[in-house]
């Protein structure tokens, strides 16, 4: 059996120094003659000796013949080839949320299935002359909630490639309030990014997102605000992007709202300007081709442009102002979610009369310390309406103020109060006065 070195090693050691020992021995007897020892421990001590000796050669030998019989170590593996990536990685996010409304209209009540009862749509703020507002109504829902799952993979060469795909529940037609208030899932978002290029269905270049205030209502100042999502290719460029984004005439026809055969895609323009403290202005232009092929006849095309100015300036280290102002002649699709179109068919059919439109809004938000938090609102849009639009909304606008708690890391609830109003062309108007009540816990 093959010995071990170590043992090896403290075996041979300690028979040399037996080995010496005895030698030393047998020179001192040696030397001492007769007087000092006897002949027979003489013999006796040379018979020990050559009995060690024979130890060390057989434990020799053994060494041998193991160091020889030992397999040899196995030789390491080739290391494998570099991957093509540094892997794959993967997001689930999202949030979910109850909204507890409390409505009072000075109008007639929307039905329950109007989507002004889930959120502020200005369009839908009932106008009248008051004879048939009725009771305040209660709307508690989940529709808010969202899912999105994120996939991120950046390769050996540096090249950078994710797909995002968001959805909640605003579906308006699917559910009832009878037994279950079951909502179909509703596509938000769904892009694939390549380095600098952008290419799917999300926020619309001409929106600056990350200005809009924070209302515990969906969107908050919806009537002063651009607000589309929408398919595109977009490239981005360090501050500067540019986009084609998908083209959709929003033009008021003679018997009803015509849908467009638009051929050539909406152009947006982007520029940030960054400033210090995490402050910035960002800048957007627009170019739209109107065209509409109306069932009765008409088939028209008009130009059309916008602007928009939205900045964010930090005011001390946590708090901040919000602002947003836009101009538009012929861009009614993109602000205040429909609640001005793009144009109307002029009195002759044969041509689109754009309608103008200013909106705009600022928030405030502050900090009261580190768990609590309010922002307050007003937005407010004006409508430049040709003849041929007819009796359509001339001005909206709301007020918001809410205060919010951090219950715990990632769940807020929040109390808000806000006041919409609506006027026609006509002089008639209308308003309503809502009371919400949130819970989000985002993941």
């Amino acid at each position: 059996m093959p010995i071990k070195h170590s043992a090896l090693g403290d075996t041979m050691t300690r028979i040399q120094l037996q080995s010496l020992a005895a030698s030393v021995t047998l020179a001192l007897l040696g030397a001492g003659g007769p007087a000092m020892a006897q002949d027979s421990d003489t013999a006796a001590l040379e018979a020990r000796v050559a009995e060690l000796e024979a130890t060390l050669k057989k434990l020799v030998d053994e060494k041998k013949a193991g160091s020889a019989s030992a397999p040899a170590p196995a030789a390491k593996p080739a290391p494998a080839p570099a991957p093509s990536s540094s892997g794959t990685t993967y997001k689930f996010g999202g949030y979910a949320k109850f909204d507890g409304m409390f409505s009072d209209y000075s109008d007639a009540t929307p039905a329950s299935s109007a989507v002004i009862r889930q959120f502020y749509l200005p369009s839908q703020t009932p106008v009248g002359d008051g004879s048939a507002s009725g009771d305040a109504t209660a709307d508690f829902q989940g529709r808010e909630t969202r899912l999105n799952f994120t996939a991120a993979t950046t390769t050996a060469g540096g090249d950078k490639v994710s797909a995002f795909v968001e959805m909640d529940f605003f579906t308006h037609a699917d559910g009832n309030e009878l037994v279950s208030n079951s909502y179909s899932p509703r596509l938000r978002h769904a892009i694939v990014k390549y380095n600098n290029w952008t290419l799917g269905q999300t926020w619309s270049t001409f929106q600056d997102v990350s200005v809009l205030p924070e209302n515990l209502d969906f969107v908050g100042p919806a009537e002063s605000t651009t607000f589309v999502r929408q398919a595109m290719i977009r490239y981005t460029n360090g501050n500067l992007e540019l986009a084609a984004e998908n083209p959709e005439s929003f033009v008021l026809g003679t018997a009803s709202t015509a849908t467009g055969h638009d051929t050539i895609p909406d152009l947006i323009a982007r520029y940030t300007f960054k400033l210090d403290g995490g402050s910035y202005i960002r800048l957007a232009g627009l170019v739209r081709f109107l065209n509409i092929d109306e069932p009765g006849g008409v088939e028209a095309d008009e130009n059309a442009f916008g602007i928009s100015a939205s900045a964010k300036f930090m005011v001390g280290e946590k708090n901040d102002v919000r602002a947003m102002l836009t101009y538009g002649d012929g861009v009614g699709r993109y602000v205040g979610l429909g609640l001005v179109r793009d144009g109307a068919v002029d009195a002759l059919g044969t041509g689109i009369d754009t309608i103008k439109t200013t909106s705009g809004f600022v928030s405030y938000r502050h900090h009261w310390n580190e768990s609590w938090r309010s922002n307050i609102t007003y937005g407010m849009n004006s409508i430049d309406l040709p003849a041929s639009a007819g009796n359509q909304t001339k001005s909206a606008s709301s007020f918001h103020l809410n205060v919010i708690h951090t219950l715990l890391p990632k769940l807020d609830v929040g109390a808000e109060i806000m006041f919409a109003e609506r006027e026609l062309e006509n002089g008639v108007d209308g308003d309503f006065t809502r009371i919400l009540l949130s819970a989000k816990y985002a993941f």
